[in-house]
Parts: C-alpha cells; structure tokens; sequence
C-alpha cells in the first residue's frame, strides 16, 4: 500500500488489525506510527487501551498477551511496537516456542487490536509466514530510501503542505547537504518555518544561514565556476573548503561533482533540448537548466569523460590510495586544476 491510500484509510478510521510499518526510511515509519498513537484512541480512551513495547526489551509473548486482550469502554486497543527490528521474533523452523504462537496470532488477530510492528532501517522478510500472514491480515508498508534527487522535490511538497514555498536553489541545497534522511530535512526545515511568516518563500540564503553553508563558498558555487571554467573562483572556494573540512567534507563534494559532470553528459545526449525536456531529463529543476547549458557549452563530451575519470582517481587518492604524502587540500587543487584544463 501507498503513503497516499493509508493516510486516507487512517483519516477515515479505516483500521486494520496489524500493521507492519518497514524500510530503510524511518520518516514515514514515525509518522504513520505517531498518527496511530494519536488517533486510535481519545485521551479517554489512551490509559487503559494503550500499551507501547520497545523491541530490545520486548519479547513476543509479552506483545501477544497485550493483543489478546479486549478493550475496555473502547472500540479498539493499540499495541504498538517500536524498534521492532530489535525484538526477538523467533525462528519459523527452529524455534517454536516464539514462533508458533506469533504465526497463530497474526492468521487470526483479535479485530478489537490496533497491532503496530515499527521494523525500522531496513526490509521484513518477504519470505516468512510472520510476513505472509501480515500481508493477509493487515496492512504492509514499506518506507523505501529516497533516491537523493529526490530530495529537492520532496522539500518543495513538505514546504507546500506546511504553507511556505521554498526556492529551487534552496530546495537543491537542502538536498545537496542534508542528503536522503528525511527526518534530518524535515527537522531542518521545521526550525526555519519557526522564524519565517507563513505563505512566505524560504531562500536559499535562509536555508545555507540555518544549516550553516557558505554563502559564497559551497559546492553549488564551485559547480558554477566550473562550468565558467573561472580558475580565480574554483580555487578560491577550495582554499575555503580545505580550511573548513567539516562543512565540505572531501566525499560531499565528490559525490556532487560526479552527479553534476554526469548530469552535464546527460546533457550532451539530451534528444529534446528544450527547457522542460531537459529538466525533466536531467532530473532538476527548469531554474537549474541553464547552468547546464554553460556547462555543456564549455565541456564537449569527451572532456566529460575525462573529468569522471579524474573524479574516480580523486576518490581513490582521497581514500588514501597511491596518494603518497599529499594533502586533501592539495587534491582538490590538483583535481581542480585537470577539470578546468
């Protein structure tokens, strides 16, 4: 099931006996998690009709007892289970004892209970019975990882819900430096609505003031002087980042160079030229097109292969490998120096 159909389920009080909330994202787990918690039951209701488990410390049986139980002046009862990826669930074949009564549970759950297993930083077992009985009976979500040019448009969405609107650039810096962990981009943003009117537009000078980039000296920079070929700039922004290796850490920058030059080949090959076609091609927004467009004026295809290549061998050389003596600092420089020669 979608995102979009359990949050209309939930709003319509649409509840299933068992939900299995899993993925490597932990976002949408905490979420739908937190809805449950809050809107199964009244406040009324909450004392005698809730019981929370902590996987490390909760055992199965424990968790069963709980759900076997009816509610008291109440439509429902929940159980919640977090950090389920931590509880032991027993072996299917090997331990019965733990196992069996689970499986029983769950191909026949009480209709009365609200079971909510949060199994988070990575996939159930497709294959059990634990996870085919679920299927069955309840509801499975999967909170997969979002691809990391993903992130841009995902802050635009949470921005539009919560009523402000946010810059491309500052949606394309967000992603650039908090990365795919959509907990860490929505806490983010939420400390910057707090000093911002709603319906306003965030920046992308708000958004590097909150997160503490450079202005001046960030990777999006460095990706504009290079696709100038503004040797001043380039170096300029890598004295910055060799004196301030916390901020633009050796693999941050890395990773956007070799997106931004293989979005720069992309590009090259791009059969509808136009601005729309090669936003939706490139994967950015219609704002970042132009950049792309330099970029492809001042490095012909070729010239982009061999930029990858020396990306590849600054990431060997960073990582310590037939780098003999030589400093990150001077790395860059050097790397700096292939690219825009």
């Amino acid at each position: 099931m979608n995102i979009s159909q359990l949050v209309t389920d939930l709003a319509s009080r649409k509840f299933k006996p068992i939900y299995l909330l899993h993925g490597e994202e932990s976002y949408y787990i905490d979420k739908i998690s937190d809805y449950l918690e809050k809107n199964v039951l009244t406040d009324a209701e909450r004392g005698f009709n809730q019981t929370t488990f902590y996987g490390k410390d909760a055992d199965v049986m424990s968790v069963l007892n709980s759900a076997k139980q009816f509610p008291m002046m109440s439509e429902y009862q929940l159980v919640l289970v977090k950090e389920a990826q931590e509880m032991k669930w027993g072996k299917e074949e090997e331990d019965k004892k733990y196992a069996d009564p689970l499986l029983s549970y769950l191909e026949n759950p009480l209709q009365s209970t609200v079971l909510v297993f949060c199994y988070k930083y990575g996939k159930f077992d497709k294959r059990k019975k634990t996870y085919k009985a679920i299927s069955k009976h309840g509801i499975v979500f999967e909170s997969a990882e979002i691809y990391l040019d993903k992130v841009p448009a995902w802050a635009e969405d949470y921005c539009r819900e919560k009523g402000y609107k946010i810059h491309s650039k500052a949606a394309a810096i967000v992603g650039e430096y908090l990365g795919n962990d959509l907990s860490k981009v929505a806490n983010e943003l939420d400390k910057l609505m707090l000093n911002i009117p709603k319906g306003s537009e965030i920046t992308s000078e708000q958004v590097q003031d909150n997160i503490g980039i450079s202005k001046d000296y960030n990777v999006f920079e460095l990706q504009a002087a290079l696709a100038r070929r503004d040797v001043l700039k380039a170096n300029q922004i890598i004295n910055y980042f060799t004196a301030n290796p916390k901020s633009n850490p050796v693999p941050l920058v890395l990773g956007a160079l070799n997106t931004y030059f293989t979005k720069v080949l992309k590009y090259h090959y791009a059969t509808d030229k136009s601005q729309s076609g090669l936003a939706r091609e490139l994967g950015v927004s219609p704002y970042f097109v132009k950049d792309y467009e330099l970029a492809g004026r001042n490095f012909d295809k070729m010239k982009i292969f061999k930029v990858i290549s020396y990306l590849r061998e600054w990431d060997v050389k960073s990582k310590g490998v037939d780098a003999g003596n030589t400093e990150a600092g001077e790395l860059m420089k050097e790397m700096i120096f292939k690219i825009i020669h």
